[in-house]
């Protein structure tokens, strides 16, 4: 199902993309702290900038909400 979506009134620089991240793709150093995880999912500026990863898809968008982001899914 594709849902078509306006962005127009949407503030760019409050918007994050959230997506998940194969953790053996990640640094070694990153890698070292995962335990047990497979994938984890990150927040992203628009610009591609890394602002987080956690472990749960749902905390991915409670992070950015709570510090006033809009999230949205990208793949």
């Amino acid at each position: 199902m594709n849902t078509k979506y306006d962005f127009a009134g949407l503030d760019e620089e409050r918007l994050v993309y959230v997506r998940p991240v194969s953790v053996a793709e990640l640094p070694q150093g990153v890698r070292d702290q995962v335990e047990d995880q497979d994938v984890l999912y990150a927040v992203h500026r628009a610009d591609g900038e890394r602002l987080a990863l956690v472990k749960e898809r749902a905390l991915a968008f409670s992070l950015a909400r709570h510090n006033d982001l809009a999230p949205v899914t990208v793949h």
